[in-house]
């Protein structure tokens, strides 16, 4: 599996493409058939608490796209507080099990792994 992360719009999607995969193989923040999901952390945002659940969902996938949200500003309530740890925590699980984790930054992939 590879793990792409980066800020909104830095490119991540694009660098899915590069690799060979379609807009039609890509899910937009839910779980199916497809071969990459993106926007990984919409799934946590509704319950925080499904991270084992989806874990282990994710790990069937070729390419996992989240966008990293742990960075700014600490969120002022304990609900947003528990969403961003929750995605934080997801992707380091998932970093730790991929073959390969690409941050992007300004579209240009920084390989971090693999």
């Amino acid at each position: 599996m590879i793990l792409i992360v980066g800020s909104e719009t830095s490119g991540k999607r694009s660098y899915a493409r590069s690799l060979g995969y379609t807009d039609d193989q890509m899910a937009d923040g839910f779980i199916d058939e497809s071969p990459v999901i993106f926007n990984v952390q919409d799934l946590l945002r509704a319950d925080s608490a499904k991270t084992d659940e989806l874990f282990e969902l994710l790990l069937s996938k070729q390419v996992v796209i989240c966008n990293e949200v742990g960075s700014g500003v600490i969120p002022a309530n304990e609900a947003d507080i528990r969403y961003r740890e929750a995605v934080g925590r997801l992707c380091v699980r998932l970093a730790a099990q991929a073959d390969r984790v690409v941050r992007m930054v300004c579209g240009i992939p920084v390989l971090l792994k693999g």
